[in-house]
């Protein structure tokens, strides 16, 4: 069980409810780092008298420096201060929440210094999953996700002995607010209208990936490497209500799934916790109100990023990191109004097309995929 922890996106959705979930359970926040919103990140600074806080963007951490020179905490700045925050020595424990390929770095260097990582930043694993696994098998750093689908996978394989046993993954998907549109419909619908996730409440990037079902195909890649399967047996399937987090199937047809009501803060104690569980003072689910439990296909004709992400999966290489980085530019543009929805995969296949892929990639060429993927999606 964690018992000190640097959180690596402490002012989005997932890194306040981690620091809502450390202060339930009483653990010490030693660190804390964010992109820019520094109103937020001083109050959390405040609150939790952390003994470092990295601020991304350096303009934004000279400011909080002068705001928070009153306290002992250190404010650095940049890539260098990300990865400070993930190497402190007092943490058993390094959240990565940071949104994007931003976290791939400091994920890489907690890994090198054994930490435990709890992992929300998909990203990490979709554009350097293989070199990811390789440094934590090394190093013996242990990796529990956080993702609410691969925490349910990661608790359905606790009694799981031997990895051969598995047929297949099931990662249950919303559907988002769109489910039974039609790519014509999808035409016309806005940031405001992507925005309206039917059951969770997240960031904007990520409830604009789960309106486009990009969102699952990067799951899919990230679990084929936290579970070392090959893309034939990791599958998604829609599932409305929210309520089965995804499933396992095993080759003798028994299959385990994880229930839950859709709360980040259960994967997170889990993860912050495992492998006890605490206490929860959040309503649990009450399987007598949820009403009925419904699964279909996903529409991949409607929805085509779920389909591009399984092909790139299936390349390998830098396609994926080409992928999420030309996604991730695509993503704000369609939030800025400068693109349609529909934009969103024509970009992310205009990229994949024109930047060259490259196999057995070291992480330079990782990181110029990422940035050349964006550059093509511009």
């Amino acid at each position: 069980m964690s018992k000190c922890i640097s959180v690596l996106g402490s002012t989005g959705s997932i890194g306040r409810q981690t620091l809502q979930v450390a202060r339930e359970l009483g653990l010490t926040v030693t660190a804390l780092a964010a992109g820019r919103q520094i109103d937020l990140l001083e109050q959390q600074a405040r609150r939790f008298r952390p003994c470092l806080v990295a601020v991304f963007d350096e303009a934004a951490a000279r400011e909080l420096g002068k705001r928070l020179s009153d306290l002992p905490t250190e404010v650095v700045g940049g890539m260098e201060g990300l990865v400070a925050a993930a190497e402190l020595e007092d943490a058993d424990t390094v959240v990565t929440a940071v949104m994007g390929s931003v976290g791939l770095e400091p994920t890489l260097s907690a890994i090198r210094k054994k930490k435990r990582i709890a992992l929300a930043n998909k990203e990490t694993l979709v554009c350097a999953g293989e070199l990811v696994m390789a440094e934590a098998k090394k190093y013996g750093a242990e990796i529990v996700p956080v993702d609410s689908e691969h925490s349910a996978i990661f608790q359905s394989l606790q009694g799981c002995r031997d990895r051969g046993e598995i047929r297949r993954l099931l990662l249950t998907c919303s559907g988002g607010p769109f489910f039974g549109k039609s790519f014509a419909e999808l035409e016309k619908m806005t940031a405001a209208d992507a925005l309206r996730h039917p059951n969770w409440t997240m960031g904007a990037k990520i409830t604009v990936d789960s309106a486009t079902l990009m969102n699952k195909g990067l799951e899919i890649i990230e679990a084929m490497r936290l579970y070392s399967l090959p893309l034939k047996q990791v599958e998604a399937v829609i599932h409305r209500q929210s309520i089965v987090h995804s499933l396992v199937e095993f080759r003798d047809g028994a299959m385990l799934a994880q229930l839950g009501t859709p709360d980040m803060k259960l994967p997170i104690r889990y993860a912050l916790t495992y492998p006890y569980r605490a206490e929860t003072p959040d309503q649990t689910l009450d399987l007598l109100s949820c009403g009925p439990l419904t699964f279909s296909a996903p529409d991949a004709e409607a929805f085509p990023c779920l389909r591009i992400a399984r092909q790139c999966a299936e390349t390998g290489g830098t396609a994926c990191a080409i992928m999420n980085g030309a996604n991730e530019v695509a993503v704000a543009r369609f939030l800025r109004g400068e693109i349609g929805f529909n934009d969103i995969p024509r970009r992310v296949e205009k990229a994949l097309f024109r930047v060259p892929v490259k196999y057995q990639p070291s992480l330079g060429d990782i990181l110029e995929a990422d940035r050349m993927g964006r550059e093509a999606a511009r």
